[in-house]
Order: C-alpha cells, then sequence, then structure tokens
C-alpha cells in the first residue's frame, strides 16, 4: 500500500491551521504537504511539524502575491528576476521546513517563449539549490484556464530540456483524468518520471471513492511500479469534517 501524506491546504480546514497538523497525525497521517506556507513564520509551522511527529513532503513555490496576483510565473517571459527574488525566499522557508520537494508552479503563459523561459527557470532553481528537490505538475485546463503546464506530454518535454537530476515530475489523479480522461493510463504511461503523487476523485476534486477513478487499482498500479514516494491526499471533503472523508483510506487499512 502506498504511503499516504495529508494536504493541510485542503484538508482539515475547518481547523486553525496549526491544529491540522495534530488532526492529521490523530488520523494516522505520518507527513503533510502544504501548498503556500508564507503566511506564518516558518517556525510556527516548524514547531507544529516536530510537535506531531510529521514529516514535511512538499511546499509550492514562487509564493502568492497576496496583492492578487497570479499563483506561479515560472513561464511566463520576462520575469526572470522576479522568480529569482521568490526562489530564493522560498529556499529561506525551506531551510527551517526542510520539505523533500518543492512543487514550481508555472503560471498563465503559452508558446515558444513561455516554454523557454519555464526551462531556463527551473535550470537556475535546479542549480542554485541543487541539494533540493522540485516538481513541475500538469495542471487541468478545467480548474485552471490558460495554465502554461497543461498536458504531461509537455511536462516531460520539458523535462528532458531542464535536464537536471533534482527536477522531476509531480502526478495528480485530479489533474491527470481531467487532462486525457484515464488517470491510470497516464500512470502507466509516465510513472518513471513521477517523484511525487497526489490523488484526488475527478471530477469534483473530492476524496478517493468517489468519480470515475478507480482508485483501488491504480494504488496497486503505484505498489506493482516501485513507487516508493509519498501519495498526498489533495481533495476538498465533501463532508463538513474531513475525519468522516477518510473511509477510502480506512478501508485500505483492513485490506
Amino acid at each position: 500500500m502506498p504511503r499516504f501524506a495529508a494536504n493541510l491546504s485542503l484538508l482539515f480546514t475547518e481547523l486553525p491551521y496549526l491544529e491540522r497538523f495534530e488532526a492529521a497525525a490523530q488520523a494516522g497521517f505520518e507527513a503533510v504537504e502544504i501548498l503556500f506556507p508564507y503566511e506564518l513564520a516558518a517556525q510556527d509551522t516548524r514547531r507544529a511539524l516536530i510537535a506531531n511527529g510529521l514529516e514535511l513532503v512538499l511546499i509550492n513555490a514562487p509564493p502568492p502575491n497576496y496583492a492578487g496576483g497570479a499563483p506561479g510565473y515560472a513561464a511566463i517571459p520576462g520575469g526572470c528576476e522576479r522568480f529569482r527574488s521568490d526562489i530564493r525566499r522560498v529556499m529561506r522557508y525551506a531551510e527551517v521546513l526542510r520539505p523533500s520537494l518543492i512543487h514550481v508552479m508555472s503560471g498563465y503563459a503559452s508558446g515558444v517563449q513561455a516554454f523557454d523561459c519555464f526551462v531556463q527557470n527551473l535550470q537556475w532553481a535546479a542549480d542554485f539549490a541543487p541539494h533540493q528537490l522540485f516538481t513541475i505538475e500538469p495542471l487541468n485546463p478545467v480548474s485552471q484556464p490558460d495554465y502554461f503546464l497543461n498536458d504531461y506530454d509537455l511536462a516531460v518535454e520539458a523535462l528532458d530540456r531542464i535536464d537536471r537530476p533534482n527536477v522531476g515530475l509531480q502526478y495528480d489523479s485530479f489533474h491527470a483524468k481531467m487532462i486525457h480522461g484515464d488517470a491510470l493510463s497516464v500512470w502507466r504511461r509516465f510513472q518513471g518520471r513521477v517523484i511525487h503523487a497526489q490523488v484526488g476523485a475527478a471530477p469534483d476534486r473530492s476524496e478517493p471513492g468517489r468519480g470515475d477513478i478507480d482508485f483501488p487499482a491504480l494504488f496497486d498500479l503505484m505498489d506493482s511500479s516501485g513507487y516508493s514516494g509519498w501519495v498526498s491526499a489533495e481533495y476538498v471533503p465533501s463532508t463538513p469534517r474531513t475525519e468522516a472523508s477518510l473511509g477510502w483510506l480506512r478501508q485500505l487499512g483492513q485490506d
């Protein structure tokens, strides 16, 4: 069975941020991911992780623009200096939080210039922090219209051009299903490049067990493919309290 982590940006949101760590640990998770942990001092988050014996799997970069800007701009031509400045800020957080992975968001753009910009920015980030693992993730055009990285083939093409050992593919069952129509076939095609996985149902991004994805078969595929990384529960619970949405996880523990 895969190792499951909890995405605390989407799960346990009925609780204040710092209380979500204990809730995740009590639910049986040993690791968490936090999309944008930049509102609080990094030490506050680090203390919550340590107090609850949790590993931090992943954070997103760059930090969000709280004035309303786009969440990510690695593929936007002309934003190189801003990208580098914000990656430096992310790495200052990472020095304290020690995330295994940093997901670099491409932002909203298209065309050859955007592709070249994305590649160059990821190469710079990988070289700037050679001991840090980075991921890139395709997001579907229904949820994220005009997002640059919107296809797994495009992501692999970018990875081939980036050509850095510390940059890999992030798989998400919800986005894979929405982009290519079959989350399992995407795993079969691209699992050799995946260094982090996330799961959520499609089309509503709720918990596994709803929607059209055969999650038991997907989890079996992950096991049989030799994937040893974390699988983050990154979904919006269909229930008022997150605990009530975890039946899929409890069922796996009984099998």
